[in-house]
């Protein structure tokens, strides 16, 4: 069996872990820097800051007014709403571990279409490769993640079906 590590090679950089860190808000948000997957896996058991969220919300450009956006981390729009009440309140280590996976492929996803509003729309448009399904709708279980990283693989290399 092929390691996830060359399916993904970037999922393995220091490079992507920065990037979603910075989504997730940088050294505004976390204490100490993350420099490697192991330290993001260390801080995820801990779970992630509340302000990482709103910070990673805050930021978004197409997603902001979608429905799917709920589904795709793991909590309700009211849930989102009381974690706003108390930002330093941690995120369990569910919320917080799809939190990062969300961050993670809109990362690789703003890298392969240039531009974190292309990502994004792209994210919230019926996909071709993906039986015409959202790519957001399917971040709700870990199958439909795992599809939706192959298939932004597949984008990078250009390969659309």
């Amino acid at each position: 069996m092929a390691d996830p590590a060359d399916r993904y090679p970037a999922a393995s950089g220091r490079e992507d872990v920065q990037r979603v860190v910075e989504l997730l808000g940088g050294s505004r948000v976390f204490r100490h820097e993350l420099r490697t997957p192991l330290e993001a896996h260390d801080m995820l058991m801990q779970g992630l800051p509340g302000r990482a969220l709103d910070h990673l919300f805050g930021n978004l450009v197409v997603l902001k007014r979608s429905n799917s956006l709920d589904r795709a981390v793991g909590m309700s729009l009211r849930t989102l709403q009381r974690r706003r009440e108390s930002p330093e309140k941690p995120l369990g280590q569910e919320q917080s571990g799809r939190a990062w996976k969300f961050a993670e492929i809109l990362a690789k996803a703003t890298e392969v279409f240039g531009s974190q509003e292309e990502a994004e729309q792209w994210l919230d448009r019926p996909a071709t490769g993906l039986d015409q399904r959202r790519p957001i709708d399917l971040l709700a279980t870990p199958a439909g993640v795992e599809m939706v990283q192959d298939f932004l693989h597949r984008l990078e290399y250009g390969v659309y079906t």
